[in-house]
């Protein structure tokens, strides 16, 4: 029997209206995060898992409170308590800021991942480091520290950041050549910052 109530036939339409529209927003949505997540660098593709929200935000104003502004302090802090995480290789897709506090243990991308988003959130700037099987954090300080080498980007000064190892503290010696850096990556912006000079001095 056919249907011939218009009412039936306007309900169809706009059954499949809605349907088209959530599988172009799904379509839509899809490109965004490959876009905001995933960098190609040479042959190989990077995944971050950076995250600003409220979580992050509220953990890491609650790290630093004792710092008064304090840049070198809430650095430092803020890598204390990541390196105090323990280190344990990730065989999947790197974790979230809450996923590695959760479990309770991370390898460099998501010990990386939780340091660069809390320090994002402090308003520092800083970059991933991507070498050969690794990845570390750099960044910018308004002082300069006595007798430690940083690793400067055309011409900007930066300290090195090392997740990974417990106790470390702010401008970690570099333990790569400099032709060993496969890129640097801000992963707030998902770019690769385009290079002139660099050299850790």
């Amino acid at each position: 029997m056919l249907i011939k109530n218009k009412y039936f036939k306007f309900f169809g339409f706009l059954i499949s209206f809605l349907f088209l529209a959530y599988l172009f927003y799904l379509i839509i949505s899809s490109f965004f995060i490959v876009k905001n997540q995933f960098t190609d660098i040479g042959d190989s593709t990077y995944v971050n898992q950076i995250r600003l929200d409220d979580y992050t935000k509220r953990l890491s104003s609650f790290l630093i409170k004792d710092c008064k502004n304090n840049e070198l302090c809430e650095v430092q802090t803020l890598l204390d308590f990541v390196t105090k995480i323990p280190y344990k290789i990730n065989k999947n897709i790197a974790k979230s800021s809450k996923q590695v506090i959760k479990q309770n243990y991370g390898d460099c991308d998501d010990k990386s991942n939780l340091l660069i988003s809390m320090l994002k959130l402090r308003a520092y700037e800083v970059y991933f480091v991507l070498v050969p099987k690794h990845i570390f954090v750099i960044v910018n300080l308004k002082k300069k520290i006595a007798n430690k080498k940083a690793l400067y980007v055309n011409g900007k000064k930066f300290y090195i950041l090392e997740s990974t190892a417990k106790n470390s503290k702010i401008a970690f010696p570099l333990r790569y050549k400099l032709n060993e850096i496969e890129a640097i990556l801000d992963p707030f912006k998902n770019e690769i910052l385009d290079i002139n000079n660099i050299e850790y001095k």
